[in-house]
């Protein structure tokens, strides 16, 4: 049953990435990947959230490991860092490494800070 609700998340998770990827990457010139940046940002803070919100086993595995598995991607987040520095936009590929692990983290305790404060 757990495996179904990890399917079932992850095919809602998985297309509404591609999606959302899409349409933020199409409104920036920038070669910067902000799609995959804006995605992994706010599946951090959906992930806190969860983490610091009590919640069922189930929902966790549905919405933890499903929805939130697909909809954050670190192989496309790899690739497009090692793109930016083969291009040879090291700095881009830098920032992108920093300011990924930066915010994620960030939005992962501002999720996580949220729900305990809303449970409390």
């Amino acid at each position: 049953m757990t495996v179904l609700l990890i399917a079932l998340g992850a095919a809602v998770g998985a297309p509404l990435r591609y999606l959302a990827d899409r349409a933020v990457q199409s409104r920036h010139a920038s070669a910067f990947p902000w799609g995959t940046f804006s995605v992994n940002v706010v599946g951090s803070l959906l992930l806190g959230a969860l983490v610091g919100w009590p919640v069922d086993p189930v929902v966790g595995a549905l919405l933890g490991t499903g929805f939130c598995g697909a909809l954050t991607t670190y192989s496309t987040f790899s690739y497009e860092t090692l793109r930016l520095a083969r291009g040879g936009d090291r700095f881009l590929a830098l920032a992108n490494v920093l300011g990924s692990v930066a915010a994620g983290l960030a939005a992962a305790a501002v999720g996580y800070a949220l729900a305990r404060a809303l449970t409390g």
